[in-house]
């Protein structure tokens, strides 16, 4: 009974939180079922991603009778050419790198920006600073690795040559900043809040406040491109469903944060997270601005060596995300 009152209050909070949220129902009333009732979705590590376990219930409104998580994804991106997953929220930066290797992925729309911090020691004030430092990240290739990579060629270091990137778990990383073994780390929610509420380290740049980094999108939507050439009413409607849960997110912060925690994250971090990061803004940001910005950085850092315009042309399909930013009201 407990569970079947809190899934009735959640989807009760779901309604209200999307409400604003409303297709024309013109264009509902036309629109066919999708192709395929079952879809996979990457259970991401991270309190940013909420918007992926919200949309659960909105996928099945949206007739999806089957929403698989697939686990044990630490870096998500290779997934997506790899079918295990139809589609999902990930990063931005290391799934460009994905397209430029002509991985079969399409970058489909943004989420929110703001999500990534980078924290280091008294060592470390600014982003070029970490010439000659130390900066750990969970693996590389993962999404802390290629944004510090990005970052770094902005200011114009070579992050191949002038880091020293070591490998270490997410929290023994924590720890390794904290007796100052390393002198820097790229942290997504819940380890920025985690470090601030310790009081590990300090902010260098904070991706939700400092430019250009706060003007563009760092987690996207992306798909398997044979998923979206046999089932664009699905694609369309899947994606429908995360950029709903986004607004939810914006709209219901407290029961947001309460699905995050009864997935394991602290409710305090997961509330913080819910209420800095711009989920009401993805209509403000522009998707292949995103693209190209970090696409640049990326050959910049000589971790991808296509062009921007080939990587918007070859990896993304921003049908589906215009068609939404029409129909979707504020």
């Amino acid at each position: 009974m407990p569970f079947i009152q809190n899934r009735r209050r959640f989807m009760a909070g779901l309604a209200a939180g999307t409400a604003g949220l409303v297709a024309s129902p013109r264009l509902a009333l036309a629109e066919p079922p999708p192709e395929i009732t079952g879809i996979r979705l990457a259970q991401i590590a991270g309190i940013c991603v909420a918007p992926q376990y919200v949309a659960g219930e909105l996928l099945k409104s949206e007739g999806f009778t089957e929403v698989e998580y697939v686990s044990s994804i630490a870096n998500p991106s290779p997934a997506f050419a790899a079918g295990t997953i139809d589609l999902s929220m990930a990063f931005v930066a290391p799934i460009i790198v994905q397209a430029d290797a002509d991985m079969p992925v399409a970058i489909l729309g943004g989420v929110h920006a703001g999500c990534f911090e980078l924290f280091g020691t008294e060592r470390v004030k600014a982003i070029r600073d970490l010439k000659g430092k130390t900066v750990a990240v969970p693996e590389l290739g993962s999404a802390q690795h290629v944004f510090v990579a990005a970052m770094a060629a902005y200011v114009g270091i070579d992050p191949n040559r002038d880091i020293n990137f070591v490998t270490h778990p997410v929290r023994d990383s924590l720890q390794l900043l904290a007796e100052r073994k390393v002198d820097a780390l790229m942290g997504l929610p819940p380890v920025p809040q985690e470090l601030r509420d310790k009081k590990i380290g300090r902010v260098i740049v904070s991706s939700g406040l400092d430019r250009p980094w706060s003007q563009y999108f760092c987690c996207i939507v992306a798909a398997n491109q044979e998923f979206v050439r046999k089932h664009p009413v699905a694609t369309k409607r899947a994606l429908r469903a995360i950029l709903k849960a986004t607004q939810f997110c914006a709209a219901e912060p407290e029961r947001a944060a309460q699905l995050m925690a009864d997935k394991g994250y602290r409710y305090d971090y997961s509330l913080q997270t819910m209420k800095e990061i711009a989920y009401a803004r993805w209509r403000d940001y522009d998707a292949e601005d995103t693209i190209r910005f970090y696409s640049l950085r990326l050959r910049e850092a000589g971790m991808i060596k296509s062009t921007p315009n080939k990587i918007i042309a070859q990896g993304t399909d921003w049908r589906f995300f215009n068609e939404l930013r029409r129909e979707l009201k504020g």
